[in-house]
């Protein structure tokens, strides 16, 4: 699919100019403690332990190696504005310009635009592999409560003391991704906006001056953020899926998916359900319920996952990876199901395993996504079967699971991250701020909450993270009918003000996001609160959060001393190219 073709001044300007306000609702907690690994989206369970955000980063041992074959993703364009084979042509001569001032704590208030220079060139259809529109990267990016995005430059030095050190001759694990998942909520509030600000929510989530996210999730049927709940088959016994049917993924879910592709073609998509057809389920209700485990069912839903594969690629969208359910462990008031663990083992390896293999051979079946601590066993089940294993190519494992990481770093599989926490939680999570029901908080707070996560789940071992809801209203409220939870989101599509707001979460993942290439090796950091990266082409990324004052800063990286400017409770990026 070609590039969306356009102005590069033009969308450099939107991105700073009013269209686009940088909101701060709440200056939120003092040293931002986040959460710790337990509560789940769709737990009402107790959480305990904190989380600080704050602490002595260490480096990752041991590492998983990538086994995403032949999936778009695998080859990215490098850092530094290079251009992929046959293709993508980089933009000269529009220049971003300061990015204003984030809202203030009253309620957000639209920053000063920054100023662009006038004269860029339109961004080129992307190259086989490649990314269109690359563009050469700041050496230090900063971030801050009021200060969102502010680019500079570093000073090599000869003396002091480095408060930071990366150890690119200690690679971990090596990285898949950065993205964010595709709900029909989010496209029906950029609906709500103009088409401007639609391809401007595009370009700061997927495009190469933006967070630059090169993979995304997509839900089969409804998830908690679909407008109603449904499936893609509501007719009882259809075992031979004659009435299956994505009419209503081409509503809102797939417009979405494709605007995204429009602006990175590459981008690696991947899917799970939520729920099973409700026929299927031991309550007959797209909510809650029980898998029913037998052979004919089982049969049909391998059916059902194929027939998906197929009818969106009919779309020209190229599913490379299944994961088989949502939280098997959790039954909630919105799409959700209840698997066994031997139920899950015998539906990959005696029939979702082989009717992929004959009909879907590209795609592959990741065992995921596993969120309640009680999934550990189908994990160990379905590891434990040499059958079903044959067909797993990687795990997909969110929220209370990032312990399990560990244990399966050593079969040298991918390790996703596939669902960033939320945020704004109504039942107790120890350290977290308090639940606000009115709306998320989308604050500076949960920026700070956030990076925890973030870092954790990489030094823990995972290949790969990927947020939540990538846009939301202002309220964030899905389809549960049990709960109400507010969600926050990386970007606001407020169909109110028609104003599109990036969060100060976006900035956080954009700080490593727009660095990191798929391909990249986590390396070794010491000395401060740092994530570290070196990618295919030789370059270098810190990722570093400070909890105190600001100062200069001296990262040792790449046989250099590199000073730069630290804000005050805020993040530093420092790219050093090769």
């Amino acid at each position: 699919m070609n590039a969306i073709k356009f102005s590069m001044s033009a969308f450099l300007l939107a991105i700073c100019g009013t269209g686009c306000s940088t909101e701060n609702p709440s200056t939120g907690g003092s040293g931002g403690t986040a959460p710790a690994a337990g509560g789940s989206s769709g737990n009402a369970g107790t959480s305990t332990g904190g989380l600080s955000a704050g602490g002595v980063s260490g480096s990752s041992t041991g590492g998983a190696t990538s086994t995403l074959g032949g999936s778009t993703s695998a080859a990215g364009a490098s850092n530094g504005g290079a251009t992929s084979t046959g293709g993508a042509t980089t933009a000269k001569g529009g220049t971003t310009g300061t990015a204003g001032a984030a809202g203030s704590a009253s309620g957000g208030t639209t920053p000063t635009a920054g100023t662009t220079a006038a004269g860029g060139s339109s961004a080129g259809s992307g190259g086989s592999g490649g990314l269109p529109g690359a563009v050469d990267l700041p050496q230090v990016v900063t971030s801050a409560e009021g200060a969102f995005w502010k680019t500079g430059t570093y000073t090599e030095v000869t003396s002091g003391n480095a408060d930071v050190t990366v150890n690119d001759g200690s690679p971990a694990q090596t990285w898949d991704y950065f993205g964010g998942s595709f709900n029909e909520r989010g496209w029906q509030h950029l609906m709500s906006l103009s088409q401007e600000d639609r391809d401007l929510a595009m370009k700061l989530l997927f495009g190469q001056d933006g967070a630059r996210f090169n993979s995304g999730r997509i839900p089969i049927g409804a998830s908690d953020y679909a407008i109603d709940p449904y499936s893609l088959n509501e007719t009882k016994g259809d075992n031979a899926m004659a009435n299956f049917s994505i009419a209503q993924d081409k509503k809102f879910l797939i417009p979405y998916i494709k605007a995204a592709l429009a602006v990175n073609p590459n981008i690696l998509l991947w899917a799970s359900p939520w729920t099973p057809p409700s026929w299927m389920k031991s309550n007959n209700n797209l909510s809650g319920g029980n898998m029913k485990e037998d052979d004919t069912n089982l049969e049909a839903y391998a059916l059902y996952l194929t027939k998906f594969v197929q009818e969106y690629a009919k779309e020209g969208i190229k599913i490379s990876a299944i994961h088989p359910q949502n939280e098997p462990g959790f039954a909630q008031g919105y799409p959700s199901c209840l698997w066994s663990a031997g139920g899950m083992a015998t539906f990959i390896g005696k029939w979702l395993g082989p009717k992929f293999e004959k009909d879907v051979p590209d795609t592959k079946i990741f065992l995921g996504t596993m969120s309640a601590s009680g999934d550990s066993a189908i994990v160990s089940k379905v590891t434990g079967d040499a059958t079903a294993m044959k067909y797993v190519d990687g795990f997909g494992l969110q929220w209370n699971m990032m312990s399990a990481v560990g244990g399966l770093k050593s079969r040298n599989m991918s390790i996703w991250q596939t669902e960033h926490k939320c945020g704004n939680y109504p039942f107790t999570v120890s350290g977290a701020p308090a639940f606000r029901s009115d709306k998320a908080p989308n604050d500076f707070a949960y920026a700070i909450e956030s990076w925890g996560y973030i870092r954790d789940w990489i030094k823990a071992g995972s290949t790969a993270y990927a947020a939540w809801n990538m846009v939301l209203d202002p309220v964030g409220v899905g389809n549960d009918k049990t709960r109400n939870w507010p969600q926050n989101a990386l970007i606001i599509a407020d169909p109110g003000s028609k104003k599109l707001t990036p969060t100060p979460t976006y900035y956080v993942f954009r700080h490593a996001s727009q660095f990191v290439e798929t391909g990249a090796k986590v390396v070794g950091a010491s000395g401060g609160d740092t994530l570290a990266f070196k990618n295919p082409n030789g370059s270098i990324v810190a990722v570093m959060y400070n909890s105190g004052a600001a100062k200069k800063a001296i990262v040792s990286m790449g046989g250099k001393k590199l000073q730069f400017d630290m804000p005050n409770r805020g993040w530093s990026t420092v790219y050093l190219k090769p």
